[in-house]
């Protein structure tokens, strides 16, 4: 027995004498009022801005305030466990989000924690939900075309990638339907897509999800989701969550659309925290610094620039690392595409400008506005429109009339514009834009005219067919060619002679006429993305052939 005793004591003292004690400083707080998913906390001295706190129940929260004697906390979570005199401390870590590829195809909170029930997400790191947006030597020109499927918006209000353009209207004209068309139509296009319903009940966000899948477009999409039932906090965070996790595919060379649905909820729950923190209230009872919580949003959407190296022109890789030295052919970089062509020559010969691998990246994003009754002109409208690099206007009365998507042509605009489109849909639709307005004029004047001229009649006529082509059903994006075709005919006057009522199933008979019996001509728009002489002659032989067969049907 005595040596079982000998025994446990030895290990015994072995153990203490391995003890090593460690230490963990942490900086800590005390709760002085909870409520209404907010909190102030006595102490936390050391606490930085968005930096992450967590209270003794568990729930975490971000530091919103830094006030001389106490910090405001927003509660990312259920506030109703938070007491006075409960203990805090700080995580030393400010508000991020996980990222990487294995978040595509599932749906997360604000926190980027899933919540579609598909088990955990092997991310691959974090990123910070606020970020200095890229400066201007940074990025480069928006030029690559991001085609949505939606004839009227490819073509009069084109969008590209890395361009930030508004989505607005009032309420059920469309706008959110207008961004799943986006969604759907980058299948297959090398562009993921982050889509931010903030405010929404969780019923709508299920059914964006149904349609999603149907579509097979949650392949190359994630779903962000801070619900009407969340907090307010949890709604502020969900946007900036949903640019972190974009800027990691833009970062790494690939291309991202994220759409936020919607700021107009976004800016509530703005209001809503401020207000309760007791931020000083300004117009409309918004904080002071409303217009800077949209801006700093919106500009971490760029295109960012290539980045070269000089390389020997041996070296076989399309795309080099930055390292330098790599197989002892790669040299002096990363570098502009200008600077690197110019430190080649200077090297000789036998040197060249390779891209580095990973640069070049871009995150386009289609913020989404509700107006009141056709207000653009209120605060938050303005605020974002001025920010954004033009704005889809969808309009009630053209809604109700039964044209849709109902883009008022008058109002909308890119400003990027011809930049962004193929010269294909330039050479189609380059009058379009100003003639649907024209046309939109000229039938408002027509109702109180008893006798219009054959050439106004004619205008009127061509215009009406326009507009019943540039008509779409909800969740059916068409393919860039046949848009092109489409609109060719159209602005061509190869419509003029069907009835109206007859003009959905004239394009959808051309379109399969097209691929069936043409279907060289809509390859050759796709690969030159132009439209040639002779592949428009082929065109124009194609479209007389089909006018005369549905004529004479």
């Amino acid at each position: 027995m005595s040596d079982l005793i000998k025994q446990i004591t030895s290990d015994l003292q072995k153990q203490i004498d391995g003890f090593k004690p460690e230490f963990n400083v942490s900086d800590s707080g005390v709760v002085l009022e909870a409520g209404d998913g907010i909190a102030r906390v006595q102490g936390l001295a050391k606490v930085r801005a968005q930096e992450l706190v967590q209270f003794s129940n568990g729930v975490i929260g971000v530091a919103f305030n830094l006030e001389v004697d106490n910090v405001g906390v927003i509660v990312m979570g259920n506030y109703e466990g938070i007491t006075e005199g409960m203990s805090v401390k700080g995580l030393g870590r400010i508000a991020s989000v996980p990222v990487g590829d294995a978040m595509i195809g599932r749906v997360v909170n604000a926190l980027g924690e899933p919540i579609d029930g598909k088990g955990p997400i092997a991310t691959t790191g974090f990123r910070p939900i606020e970020r200095i947006a890229p400066g201007v030597v940074e990025r480069q020109d928006v030029d690559t075309p991001v085609q949505t499927g939606i004839k009227s918006i490819d073509s009069m209000i084109p969008i590209g990638r890395g361009q930030r353009e508004l989505i607005i209207g009032d309420r059920q004209t469309g706008k959110t339907a207008v961004a799943i068309d986006a969604i759907i139509n980058q299948k297959g296009k090398g562009i993921t897509c982050i889509y931010v319903a903030i405010g929404q009940k969780k019923a709508a966000v299920a059914r964006t999800l149904g349609i999603l899948e149907k579509n097979g477009a949650m392949d190359h999409t994630i779903i962000v989701m801070a619900s009407a039932d969340e907090s307010a906090a949890l709604q502020y965070i969900a946007p900036y969550a949903g640019t972190a996790i974009g800027e990691e595919f833009m970062e790494t060379g690939r291309d991202a659309l994220i759409i936020y649905d919607d700021l107009s909820k976004h800016a509530w729950a703005y209001r809503q925290v401020s207000l309760l923190l007791r931020r000083p209230p300004g117009r409309e009872a918004y904080p002071g610094d409303v217009f800077y919580l949209h801006s700093r949003l919106l500009e971490r959407s760029a295109r960012l620039a290539n980045q070269y190296v000089v390389a020997k022109k041996d070296f076989s890789a399309d795309l080099a690392d930055t390292k330098d030295g790599v197989d002892g052919k790669v040299f002096n970089g990363p570098l502009s595409k200008h600077e690197a062509e110019e430190a080649a020559k200077a090297m000789g010969d036998g040197f060249k400008a390779v891209k580095v691998k990973g640069t070049g990246g871009s995150l386009t994003s289609l913020p989404i506005i509700e107006t009141l009754l056709g207000d653009v002109s209120a605060y938050i409208p303005t605020n974002v429109i001025s920010i954004t690099d033009g704005q889809i206007y969808l309009e009630s009365n053209l809604f109700n009339a039964g044209i849709r998507p109902a883009v008022n042509v008058g109002i909308s605009v890119s400003r990027v514009g011809g930049d962004a489109q193929t010269k294909a849909m330039k050479q189609v639709a380059g009058r379009l834009r100003l003639d649907m307005a024209a046309y939109r004029e000229l039938a408002a004047f027509a109702l109180m005219a008893s006798d219009l001229d054959k050439s106004t009649q004619q205008q009127l006529g061509r215009g009406q067919r326009m507009q019943e082509i540039l008509k779409q059903p909800q969740y059916q994006p068409m393919e860039f060619e046949y848009q092109v075709i489409v609109i060719f005919a159209g602005t061509n006057g190869y419509a003029d002679g069907v009835a109206l009522d007859k003009m959905a199933q004239w394009q959808h008979d051309l379109i399969r006429f097209m691929e069936t019996s043409f279907p060289e001509v809509g390859k050759n728009i796709v690969a030159k993305k132009a439209i040639t002489d002779d592949n428009r002659a082929a065109l124009t032989k194609a479209l007389d052939g089909f006018r005369a067969g549905w004529l004479a049907a």
